[in-house]
């Protein structure tokens, strides 16, 4: 489940989410896959950008023998440790902001880019502390928020990560990355309804992201829900994926008990500053 490359969103075809489906249905306090299918915000800054795996692969074919000749340059060790992440290379990225970072210890875009190759690499406790360098009380940037707030979750702090993204909230009202982060805490701890009406408040942003419908349609199902699920994972997906993906998710939780009972008079959306 965390803002990362733009890719077409699949339900429940990807095992990452398929784990995050066992998380949600299950009990599951921490889960590794929140931090490879791209739902919860501990994004570089970069990914937002509307790129392909072939962009990025230029950037690597730059940006690697620029590095290799001066691994000094902090703006070419940001780009190449990008380009890195979002091809997959999550261990070398890792090396390249590990080194940057202690070349440049106050730099608060490297400390950040560091936090969150940290988080990638399940060092969730390093990455949150790291980040809480990457930003000052007196400077908040809603993005570390929202990434410190994402690095909770997978820890099992639910509660507390909910905290960080409604802190985020005060500084950028209705931003959707940090709604659908939120809306997924809260789904992670079993609040169902207030995960929908969180989502579906990120959902209303134009353009959509397909990830935040996919969330979305994840949340609706986990209700019960399945007809509306399918309508609206169909968005994004062809109609037979959509039709399939709603079938494991009824035999996921046909396997787990019943589903929770939609609220007949959902709760409407929360203030969001």
């Amino acid at each position: 489940m965390r803002l990362t490359r733009s890719r077409p969103a699949r339900l429940l075809a990807s095992a990452a989410l398929a784990a995050a489906l066992a998380a949600l249905t299950a009990g599951c306090q921490t889960t590794q896959s929140t931090a490879t299918t791209g739902s919860l915000g501990i994004a570089s800054p970069a990914a937002a950008e509307n790129r392909s795996d072939a962009d990025w692969r230029r950037d690597l074919a730059v940006y690697g023998p620029q590095y290799r000749a001066d691994p000094s340059n902090v703006d070419v060790a940001l780009r190449y440790a990008r380009a890195l992440r979002a091809t997959g290379q999550l261990a070398q990225a890792l090396a390249v902001l590990q080194r940057a970072s202690i070349a440049n210890p106050h730099d608060k875009i490297v400390l950040g880019e560091y936090g969150r190759a940290l988080a990638d690499n399940g060092d969730y406790q390093q990455a949150f502390d790291v980040l809480g360098r990457a930003h000052s009380p007196d400077q908040p940037d809603w993005r570390i928020l929202s990434a410190q707030g994402a690095v909770l979750d997978q820890m099992g702090h639910h509660a507390e990560a909910q905290r960080f993204y409604l802190t985020a909230l005060k500084i950028v009202p209705g931003e959707p990355s940090v709604l659908s982060n939120l809306g997924l805490s809260y789904a992670l701890s079993h609040d169902l309804p207030n995960a929908e009406a969180v989502l579906r408040r990120a959902a209303a942003h134009q353009p959509v992201d397909p990830r935040v419908r996919a969330n979305l349609a994840l949340v609706v199902g986990l209700q019960g829900r399945f007809a509306e699920a399918e309508s609206i994972a169909r968005a994004d997906l062809p109609p037979e994926q959509a039709a399939a993906n709603v079938a494991y998710l009824r035999q996921m939780l046909a396997r787990r008990g019943e589903p929770q009972k939609p609220n007949p008079n959902p709760p409407p959306p929360g203030r969001s500053s």
